[in-house]
């Protein structure tokens, strides 16, 4: 089935009861029982709910899994993950990870024994370097958030599975219809469907999808036990914004290879990260396992004096926290998605005070690149 199709029809399309085109929004907390011993497969909301059901059905389609998870935010459906492991454990991280992940992993977990090590996975020998007797699992973005480092997703699910090791991989940026994780080996993917999914920036949501049946089992008793679940209304949006997943994808992705060209060439600019930019390290590795570059591109100006000056300057876009919406948001790493981390913990990450991210938006790129221009001419005056 093509991808573009997958989106409207992979799971379930339209209410079983009435034909209606959309699913239902169950706003419902607990099902009558016509065996008192014999439960059906609604009892109660926290364990199942129809709408929920239908949305992660869609995504673990979507994704090639076998079972889908929805939680109440990407971080939740992250810490829901890392609940699978003990004190003790320890896990090996992508270095430049989203900041709310970082601090989950260091202020969270730390505190009950959780050990983490962060290296730079576009080298996957460093990755093979950190493993010790308690690694349990490895944690992956590519393209990493903020600055786009490409790891090779075969190879390091090749690793994980060689030592037995569960992989993960945050995979926001990329969305299941350009990227999919579980074709290379990796175990759970995770989305922030906050972002893409979603993508109108009006809900906050995290999904998790696996093929194998034993962690799947594993995961449902975690999402039961912990009770991060994602409400009917959100779920109901999600499964909304999933319709127009790839339509939207192609229009943004298109716009940012268009603007990270052009960002590449003006004077004010210091460095351009996009996943499929000529030069970009990593792109061809890329290219072989996504189908796009995304709507995310991140650049530098040549100190935070000038990114807070540009940021300033813009029209169009959203100065804001988050990504993935229709209309494009401009962040700036240092205040917002790393602001947990400390400066020189974000400096060794390259994710310098002159950074800026740009989540290009269904704006014409014509306007947006007028805006981007005009900015950066006052920035420099």
């Amino acid at each position: 089935m093509d991808e573009k199709t997958k989106l409207l029809h992979a799971g379930p399309d339209r209410d079983p009861h009435t034909g209606a085109s959309s699913i239902p929004i169950h706003q419902v907390s607990t099902y009558h029982q016509e065996d008192p011993v014999k439960l059906g497969k609604y009892d109660y909301g926290r364990g199942d709910n129809p709408t929920r059901y239908a949305l992660e059905e869609f995504v673990a389609n979507m994704e090639g899994g076998s079972a889908g998870f929805a939680f109440a935010s990407g971080v939740a459906a992250i810490g829901s993950v890392l609940l699978l492991f003990q004190p003790g454990d320890h896990i090996i991280v992508t270095e430049d990870v989203y900041g709310g992940t970082y601090r989950l992993l260091t202020k969270l977990f730390a505190r009950w024994g959780l050990e983490v090590t962060f290296v730079d996975m576009a080298d996957p020998d460093k990755v093979a370097d950190a493993i010790t007797e308690s690694t349990k699992a490895v944690f992956v973005e590519t393209p990493s958030n903020p600055i786009l480092k490409i790891i090779d997703l075969e190879r390091i699910g090749r690793l994980a599975k060689d030592k037995g090791l569960v992989s993960i991989i945050d995979n926001t940026f990329m969305t299941p219809y350009l990227q999919k994780p579980l074709a290379f080996g990796f175990d759970i993917v995770i989305h922030s469907a906050t972002k893409f999914l979603g993508g109108h920036s009006d809900l906050i949501a995290g999904v998790v999808v696996v093929e194998d049946e034993k962690l799947a089992r594993k995961l449902k008793s975690m999402q039961n036990m912990f009770g991060a679940i994602l409400g009917p209304q959100d779920s109901w949006l999600v499964l909304r914004g999933i319709k127009t997943l790839s339509a939207r994808m192609e229009a943004q992705q298109k716009s940012a290879a268009e603007l990270a060209d052009w960002l590449s060439l003006q004077p004010q600019i210091e460095k351009v990260y996009y996943p499929t930019l000529k030069g970009h390290p990593g792109r061809e590795i890329h290219l072989r396992q996504s189908s796009g570059g995304g709507a995310v591109v991140s650049f530098e100006l040549v100190d935070g004096e000038a990114a807070q000056g540009f940021l300033k300057a813009v029209k169009l876009p959203l100065v804001a926290v988050s990504l993935g919406g229709v209309e494009s948001i401009l962040s700036y790493p240092a205040t917002m998605s790393h602001a947990a981390m400390t400066r020189e913990e974000r400096l060794a990450r390259g994710i310098t005070d002159g950074l800026v991210r740009l989540s290009v938006g269904l704006e014409g790129v014509d306007d947006l690149r007028e805006d981007l221009r005009q900015a950066l001419c006052l920035t420099d005056s």
